[in-house]
């Protein structure tokens, strides 16, 4: 789809029609795309986790406190990032050195810089930044989902420690945000709402 009519269509619905399936063939090209967002360092903190089971979609529905679009949606979707994704440095960046792009000297440089940058700046931004990579994928991931027909809405209503407890997410991760995915009831569709024009949310120096 030609990106300008792809973010024009792609809307935050709200209602889902029921009991359309959605399978690991219909996920993995998404994340396939996905693969290809930016992440710091190119560190590529986010995980996911797909529910696409009833029953612990009806979990989820709980800890979402009884949102409908839940229980209607094909598939829950949570996006992870990972505060510790710098401790990867090394297995993410091995394959430069296997293809001479860099040498083990080299790689061993970054591995000691991104381990000053992350562990120099504290858990408070380890934190921040495992939210902020995982929302620029969390954002992909809805734009790839909706260039291959599938529609979604990005949740933030849902208790984290229920969440966390239901799918053993650990310590070492934040769940950045929930995106439920199926087709759109359009028939139910809002009108799109107020934007703001550049003028008022953009400054040029």
């Amino acid at each position: 789809m030609e990106f300008t009519k792809l973010i024009d269509k792609r809307r935050s619905a709200n209602n889902f029609i029921k009991d359309v399936k959605i399978t690991e063939d219909d996920i993995r090209p998404i994340l396939e795309d996905v693969k290809l967002a930016p992440s710091a360092f190119n560190l590529q903190h986010p995980e996911y986790i797909v529910v696409m089971d009833e029953d612990m979609k009806e979990k989820v529905r709980e800890a979402s406190y009884g949102q409908y679009k839940v229980h209607a949606a094909s598939a829950v979707v949570l996006v992870l990032g990972d505060k510790e994704a710098y401790k990867q440095t090394a297995r993410i960046s091995q394959g430069m050195v296997d293809l001479g792009i860099i040498t083990d000297f080299e790689l061993q440089s970054l591995v000691d810089d991104n381990s000053k940058f992350y562990e120099g700046r504290g858990d408070e931004f380890m934190k921040e930044d495992a939210i902020r990579n995982a929302s620029l994928s969390g954002m992909m991931f809805m734009l790839a989902a909706k260039n291959r027909g599938w529609d979604t809405c990005p949740m933030i209503g849902f208790d984290q420690e229920k969440i966390r407890t239901l799918f053993n997410v650990p310590t070492t991760h934040e769940i950045a945000l929930m995106i439920t995915i199926g087709k759109e009831k359009e028939s139910s569709r809002r009108l799109r709402g107020y934007r703001k024009p550049v003028e008022e949310f953009v400054t040029y120096y």
